[in-house]
């Protein structure tokens, strides 16, 4: 009975995590994370995984194991769910963000499963799973040992060792040790972010000495960003808010929600006095607030943007204030829409101390090669499968695997839709399974593609150019066409050029002696396409209206 891996997504990017485990005709899934828009993605608001593949086969799919809260790993779930029905796993405060997920897309009936990473085990289909805690960056993280048809094997999406982190939840080195003890491991499905970066990652203690450091001298009012689901930071944003006697005010909707969840469930931890609303902070002097706000990545539209483009309906940040960014431009087409955050606010006067500065604001949630290296040792698989990062990360924990021992043929840098079949000793690549972007943009799910994209981006550099043509019953042309610029060229400004364009197209018309619409189409893009690269360098998208009078 063969076991079967797939790298449905999550190899050649940090986000869309998403990797399916096969045996004894069923289906298990961990993790179903969204993706973010590249720069040419214009008006994409979500990249999903192409779920093609589960969908095909979905009476399979025995359920979906959750490793952690961050949207790289719980964000697809809804639009899978909308496709399949099944159950999920998932450690306690992961278990609340889903939920608080699945009521903002309105989406009713699907069971979770909460388990305790300490102590239990469970049943998905033919695999056993043994959970433990890892360190990351938002609480509650796991790491999984699978029992399957062809032996134990250990799925790690996301760890650093470090053993003294924020919110008190280490490494459970123990649990690990013995469930790598306890049976052989064929395989380590890890991360390898952190895999071009030499040692261990730094513990996260000093950051709240350094933003105290900071916020101490702040003679205004002081905000603060970080990823949403970045509860540990929150707490000592908090706690440092509370040594200078100043009210937490939670700006964004992710933010409030993930903060309520965690106080709630005793992870983030405050006095109810600690935190006020944005009411209550209207009537306090600015020098006793502090706004936590999300949007740490610039997103369009997100608190954070609103707030640098003097747009957000409820704060606004005022010459002297403090800004402490505590998240680095990591997820691929971040940096640009963050750098446009960051001079905004110091167009407007704010002291921000951001990324590009190396306070010691920020510590990646992934560890370097000391951390991965460490893992080797604690679970000593006979195959290394790296994950969760780019093509130059799986060959710099290719390098490491090979350092610590491993076969380089014994390593497996898989690509989207490459799977690794194991059975009885024997190890074969399958089958590569076709997979594609999915991109989410509103209402609507992989219904644009590389076609709209392209016109999206001609009209976002280029601009556009409506050509009105009035047509007489006869076929005759009447007058020239009327030209109207949006985006190409100001109209008022150059208005000759729109005028002589007219002129010469209508010109151009008659030499050619036809005017059925076909062929008025075809002639105006040709020629005005020409004449208008010649005259500006540009190419506008050029739209013929055709009008019967």
């Amino acid at each position: 009975m063969s076991l079967k891996f797939i790298a449905l997504s999550g190899t050649v990017s940090v986000t869309e995590n998403l990797y399916v485990y096969e045996a004894d005709g069923k289906m298990m899934i961990i993790d179903c994370g969204v993706g973010f828009p590249d720069l040419e993605m214009h008006g994409v608001d979500l990249v999903i995984p192409d779920f093609s593949y589960i969908v095909k086969n979905k009476e399979k799919l025995a359920g979906i194991v959750i490793s952690q809260g961050h949207e790289d790993h719980i964000g697809a779930l809804p639009f899978l769910l909308r496709e399949v029905n099944t159950q999920i796993w998932a450690a306690p405060l992961v278990t609340e963000f889903i939920k608080d997920k699945f009521l903002e897309y309105r989406l009713k009936g699907a069971k979770i499963n909460t388990f305790n990473p300490d102590r239990d085990s469970f049943d998905v289909g033919p695999f056993k799973v043994h959970p433990f805690r890892v360190t990351h960056s938002v609480p509650d993280t796991c790491g999984f040992a699978v029992d399957t048809p062809q032996g134990r094997i250990f799925h790690v999406p996301e760890h650093k060792m470090d053993q003294n982190p924020v919110d008190g939840m280490r490494f459970d080195i123990d649990r690990a040790k013995w469930l790598a003890n306890e049976k052989e491991t064929l395989f380590l499905a890890s991360d390898c972010l952190g895999s071009n970066k030499e040692g261990f990652t730094e513990g996260e203690r000093q950051i709240e000495v350094n933003m105290q450091a900071i916020v101490a001298k702040a003679q205004n009012g002081v905000f603060a960003t970080a990823i949403s689901s970045n509860i540990g930071r929150f707490q000592q944003m908090i706690n440092v808010a509370q040594k200078l006697d100043r009210k937490v005010v939670f700006v964004g909707r992710s933010i409030q929600k993930k903060a309520e969840i965690s106080h709630r469930l005793g992870i983030l931890n405050y006095p109810e006095s600690a935190v006020i609303s944005l009411g209550e902070a209207a009537h306090l002097p600015r020098n006793k607030v502090m706004y936590i706000v999300s949007g740490c990545y610039g997103q369009v539209g997100s608190s954070l943007y609103r707030i640098a483009i003097g747009e957000h309906e409820r704060v606004e940040v005022t010459e002297g204030d403090t800004m402490l960014f505590s998240a680095d431009p990591a997820p691929p087409y971040t940096k640009e829409s963050e750098d446009f955050v960051v001079d905004e606010l110091f167009d407007k006067g704010v002291d921000v101390h951001y990324y590009d500065l190396k306070e010691g604001l920020y510590v990646s949630g992934h560890g370097g090669q000391g951390d991965i290296t460490e893992l080797f040792n604690i679970i000593k698989p006979k195959y290394f499968i790296p994950i969760g990062g780019a093509i130059r990360y799986m060959a710099a924990y290719k390098k490491l695997a090979i350092k610590f021992g491993a076969n380089p043929g014994n390593v497996f840098t898989l690509k989207p839709g490459e799977n690794v079949i194991f059975e009885d000793g024997k190890v074969n690549i399958g089958e590569k399974i076709p997979t594609k972007e999915i991109l989410v943009h509103g209402l609507g799910i992989g219904d644009i593609g590389k076609v709209v994209l392209g016109d999206r981006a001609v009209l976002g550099n280029e601009g556009v150019v409506v050509v009105i043509y009035k047509l007489a019953r006869d076929g005759r042309l009447i007058g020239n066409p009327t030209i109207v610029s949006r985006g190409f060229v100001f109209e008022k400004i150059s208005k000759s050029l729109l005028d002589e364009s007219g002129v010469r197209l209508k010109r151009q018309l008659e030499k050619k002696g036809n005017t059925n619409k076909n062929s008025i189409h075809s002639i105006t893009l040709d020629y005005l396409g020409n004449f208008f690269f010649q005259q500006t360098g540009r190419r506008p998208m050029i739209l013929p209206v055709i009008v019967e009078v």
